[in-house]
Order: structure tokens, then sequence, then C-alpha cells
């Protein structure tokens, strides 16, 4: 597993779904695996969202959010721990946009343009997805500099699809660094 650093932490943004099994709790054990990784450092979580599922439709429904994250990786460090998290939570690639186990897909981070062969940023369809801009809206801060927040509300408003996006129940996960907090 490549996981170069950076030399400073960067936020990024990351959205999660699924849509076998027993949903809810593969996306908490997504998060709770991507917080426990020693370079990674969820900082925010949207709310649930049951969605109606897209591209494959003979499938059962989503459940989508977003993430907030720290991280000193970089981009492509990121995507494979995300990838590696996705295959120990029994993801399998069968059919394009089909039913998963899990789905983590990068969407931004820290404001970087990139074009590999393994990764393009900002996610090139992440503003034509009403279920991953709507967990979005829940996470990005208004002052946010790069102009993301500006972005996200102006495709809210003419985007397709928001009716099959729906809201299903707040997150429910906590660090353990937040617990001990208190």
């Amino acid at each position: 597993m490549n996981t170069s650093s950076t030399s400073e932490a960067s936020e990024a943004y990351i959205a999660l779904g699924a849509n076998l099994g027993d949903r809810e709790a593969t996306l908490i054990e997504a998060i709770t695996r991507l917080d426990a990784h020693p370079a990674i450092k969820v900082l925010r979580c949207s709310n649930l969202y049951e969605t109606d599922p897209v591209g494959y439709l003979d499938q059962p429904c989503f459940v989508n959010m977003a993430l907030a994250l720290q991280t000193t990786l970089d981009p492509e460090s990121l995507l494979s721990v995300m990838l590696d998290i996705e295959n120990g939570l029994g993801r399998e690639r069968i059919i394009r946009y089909g039913p998963r186990t899990v789905d983590l897909d990068l969407l931004w981070a820290c404001g970087k343009e990139l074009h590999t062969p393994i990764l393009t940023l900002p996610h090139p369809r992440m503003m034509e997805r009403a279920f991953v801009l709507i967990p979005l809206a829940d996470i990005v801060p208004k002052e946010e500099p790069s102009g993301l927040y500006e972005r996200i509300q102006g495709a809210l408003h003419v985007i397709d699809g928001k009716e099959g996006v729906r809201f299903w129940k707040t997150c429910t996960w906590h660090s353990e660094s937040a617990l001990s907090e208190n």
C-alpha cells in the first residue's frame, strides 16, 4: 500500500454509499477504519440519506453520506487507503453502478485539480449527482475558501433527482477521541 504523506494536513471530502447487508453498520465501520488510520482524522459526518439507485436500477436503495477528513496523505495514497477499506468490507466490482456492500469516492482534496490514470479531482461527476451533493452540503462550511460551498449550492438549485434522495437519519458515528473529550 502506498502511504505517501504531504508535509501538512489538508482537508478532503469523500462520499460513502452502501446498499447490501446492514448498510448503516457498514458505513459506520468504514468511517471507523478511516479514522483509525494514523494519517487520517474524520472531522465531520453528514446525515444519512436513503437514495434511489442511479444507472443500474435493478437493485436495492442505497444509504449515502459524506465525510470531511483531515489527512497528511497525498490524494492517491488516500484513495489507496479507501480502496483497501472497500475490499476489507467485502466490496466486489461485478456490475458498473451495481449493488455493493460499500463505496468510497474521493470527491475533493484541498482544492487540488488532479488528472492521473487512477484519480481525477475534483470528482468529475460530483456536481451531477444529488446523492452526493445533498450530503456534501451538510458538511462543507460556507466559509470554505475554494468556493466549493457556493458551487454545491448552485448545482443543487438546478440538479435533477433530488426527489430520489430522502433524509434517513442522523449519523451516529463518534470517534473514540470525541468520546474521551466529553
